[in-house]
């Protein structure tokens, strides 16, 4: 029987890129899995077809070649042998093949994946709290970091004396050791260098081998401003130290700003509460409010004004967090009832009582719809 187009095969178009061929072999080998084709007898054929598609479409010398004459690039001499010959024709090999490249990536590469010498420090979090000030100011902060750095007596190489460390002998350098248990290939990180594929003979007396040693670390920080709580600061290469002369972590400072005693913050805008008399609600009047910078502005109140009444200070509130312009500031205005009254302030507001009928339309209004509401009730 004829050989099926390597293209058809694939389900791909000729000319197919790369990244298009890698993604549809992927495709098919997860459709072919033998544990989701127990019931089809063909399953391993079409699996090895697949396959010899693939090691043919993934090379471009073999792709080019076959582009040009098909299949008879690899009859008769032309090609160096049938693609899948040399092992890859049968199907423990075979899977073993998609099994590299389906799950590489999560192995730290595929089949010849070089040897993780020196592995890349960890990142690490800080959490940093501040003041409504600051995040409206801006501050330079200095913090100390507990951390691991590396270790001077070594220079971070985790041998005595700064020697070499040595070629594991068990994964021969890879960091990873494989076993062969039917149709797969496991692989996993070798348990005498736990992947790092060297070995030391004469450990560090001061890092114990390990090329970094745990130290507290006093960094400067810049705290921009308008920074909320849950901005997130990365100072690079400012987290753990890489294990046996690895690259740094990255260090991760996330902000908590303080509440505070008089605003209450809403993104870029301030709301501020404040209490006024019933005096100066009633006749109108101008009052003095702070604000952020430290400053003070003077608030005029309209006669008449009730509780929560809100105002506007224009830019009065944060600025942006790196960005241009600045929020506002709201005053809500809170009408104070008055306390431990004299007997002459009681007398007058009696009599104030009396001459305000008409003073007090709200009231009126609902003690209006109040009466209207059990006069309905008795009907």
């Amino acid at each position: 029987m004829a050989k099926r187009d390597y293209y058809d095969v694939l389900g791909l178009s000729k000319g197919a890129s790369a990244e298009e061929i890698k993604k549809a072999y992927r495709r098919k080998a997860k459709e072919l899995h033998p544990d989701r084709n127990g019931s089809n007898p063909d399953a391993e054929a079409q699996f090895k077809e697949a396959n010899e598609a693939h090691e043919v479409l993934k090379d471009p010398d073999k792709k080019a070649a076959y582009d040009r004459y098909g299949h008879a690039a690899f009859e008769g001499g032309m090609g160096g042998g049938r693609p899948g010959a040399g092992g890859h024709g049968d199907f423990a090999s075979a899977f073993s093949d998609v099994f590299d490249d389906l799950f590489g990536d999560f192995m730290g590469g595929g089949r010849g994946a070089g040897r993780q010498r020196a592995a890349r420090g960890a990142d690490l979090r800080y959490n940093l709290r501040v003041t409504l000030e600051d995040a409206f100011g801006g501050l330079q902060k200095t913090i100390q970091v507990p951390t691991s750095v590396q270790c001077d007596a070594c220079s971070g190489s985790g041998a005595e004396g700064g020697a070499e460390p040595t070629t594991c002998p068990t994964c021969s350098g890879m960091g990873k050791v494989r076993a062969t248990q039917g149709f797969f290939t496991v692989e996993r990180t070798c348990p005498t260098c736990s992947g790092l594929g060297q070995t030391i003979k004469n450990p560090c007396k001061n890092c114990a081998g390990a090329g970094r040693v745990q130290k507290e670390r006093a960094l400067s920080v810049n705290i921009p401003k308008g920074v909320e709580t849950g901005t997130r600061i990365r100072l690079a290469g400012e987290g753990e130290a890489g294990l046996r002369g690895g690259p740094p972590g990255d260090l991760y400072i996330f902000i908590d700003v303080a509440p505070h005693k008089l605003f209450e913050r809403d993104g870029v805008h301030l709301h501020c509460r404040v209490p006024v008399s019933m005096t100066v609600a009633a006749l109108g009047g101008t009052i003095e409010v702070p604000t952020i910078d430290g400053g003070r502005s003077r608030v005029s109140i309209p006669a008449g004004s009730q509780s929560g009444r809100q105002m506007r200070l224009r830019s009065k509130g944060m600025p942006a967090l790196r960005g241009q312009g600045q929020g506002d500031m709201f005053i809500e205005l809170a009408v104070e009832t008055p306390v431990n009254l004299t007997s002459r302030q009681k007398e007058l507001l009696r009599e104030f009582e009396d001459l305000s009928e008409d003073n007090n339309p709200e009231s009126k209004s609902f003690f209006k719809s109040v009466k209207g509401f059990w006069d309905s009730m008795k009907g």
